[in-house]
């Protein structure tokens, strides 16, 4: 057998390259074909992103928004580590609050501040109506907001504020008693539920545990409220919204009930919606329309329990805490007659409709703004 002269092999390497070097190419190709692509395909997907879920549910961090992630990014959201329980603070279950706005109070800013929930678990929607009152509205929170947003210390910032302007029409008068005129009622409630909704279908994100909706003339709650309601672990679950005023006739400082919106239905109501005609609307509170329910602001009991607990028909939605499965199975506020009721009612019926139970606490008072 005839070894080559190492010398001879670099002359003819020398002399023809392409006759030496192309076959051991060629060689080469023939092998990553074979076995590089093949295993690579193998291991990465077609589509390929990153699963922050993990990350983002056992902490405090709020997900990034549509603006903050790369275009080609695919995001993974697992739903089911979503929790809503009787300790939301401690496991860190993110709280939604939700505030239709066409006044800005003072208190009602103050009390929010007040709040003892931790503010990193925070987030805070607000919906303003167009026109020169809106922008005044808008104005006087954006202040606000700012003057909390640029703290320096990260517990003291709310997770996320959103900001909206009503793109329906708003109600024209938000003088109480014009507001509050039974005559106004079908045509205001319809459009404080394009609001509501506007709000809830634009602020509800994946990991939003719990809403709050607390409207933005209480200017009075316990700082616990947030931990008050979710203790009782309920789907939704109302305060007793009452008012303080000065008694004329006792000349002291009193209270009493402002809304009467939380209530347990009774025949008198089967037998009077049975009445009426498919857009027509029952509203509670107005003798115009008698219906003998229960009302949760007649049970108030100044010595009773604060978590005594009254299952409910209606509510109001001065203070509910709702939790968001609830509204992401589908409960949302009808603008329409939806088995003759509307707004936060007509939510209430949906609600149980969805199979879900409707609590309220009548022992526990938040305060109305006393115009």
């Amino acid at each position: 057998m005839l070894v080559p002269n190492k010398n001879h092999l670099f002359h003819q390497i020398r002399r023809k390259p392409s006759q030496i070097v192309a076959p051991i190419l060629f060689l080469v190709l023939v092998v990553y074909l074979l076995f590089g692509i093949g295993q690579s395909s193998s291991k990465k997907p077609k589509y390929s992103y990153k699963d922050k879920t993990q990350g983002w549910l056992l902490s405090s961090k709020i997900p990034p928004g549509p603006d903050e992630m790369a275009k080609n990014h695919i995001m993974h959201y697992n739903m089911n580590l979503l929790e809503t329980t009787v300790m939301p603070a401690f496991n860190k279950e993110q709280v939604l609050v939700l505030t239709p706005m066409s006044k800005f109070y003072p208190e009602y800013w103050d009390n929010l501040l007040a709040l003892s929930y931790p503010r990193e678990l925070m987030e805070l929607g607000f919906i303003v109506p167009r026109g020169k009152a809106g922008d005044e509205v808008v104005k006087k929170l954006e202040t606000a907001v700012k003057a909390v947003q640029r703290s320096s210390t990260e517990s003291a910032r709310f997770a996320r504020v959103t900001i909206l302007r009503q793109d329906s029409e708003s109600v024209e008068s938000q003088l109480e008693k014009d507001r509050h005129a039974l005559k106004a009622q079908k045509e205001r409630r319809s459009k404080m539920a394009l609001a509501r909704n506007s709000l809830l279908f634009s602020t509800l994100g994946p990991f939003t545990s719990w809403v709050l909706w607390l409207d933005a003339d209480v200017v009075e709650t316990p700082k616990t409220l947030i931990q008050d309601l979710a203790t009782h672990n309920k789907a939704v679950i109302a305060a007793n919204c009452y008012q303080r005023y000065y008694n004329e006739e006792t000349k002291k400082n009193d209270i009493r009930p402002y809304d009467y919106n939380n209530w347990v239905e009774s025949e008198e109501g089967l037998r009077l919606a049975s009445t009426l005609g498919p857009d027509e609307i029952i509203v509670e509170g107005y003798a115009e329309l008698p219906t003998f329910r229960a009302l949760m602001a007649h049970f108030y009991d100044p010595h009773g329990d604060l978590s005594t607990e009254m299952q409910l028909d209606g509510v109001g939605g001065t203070a509910v805490l709702v939790k968001a499965e609830v509204h992401r199975d589908g409960a949302m506020f009808p603008s329409f007659p939806f088995y003759h009721l509307i707004e936060t009612e007509g939510f209430a019926k949906m609600a149980k409709r969805l199979g879900y139970q409707v609590f309220g606490l009548p022992n526990y008072l938040v305060y109305h703004y006393n115009e």
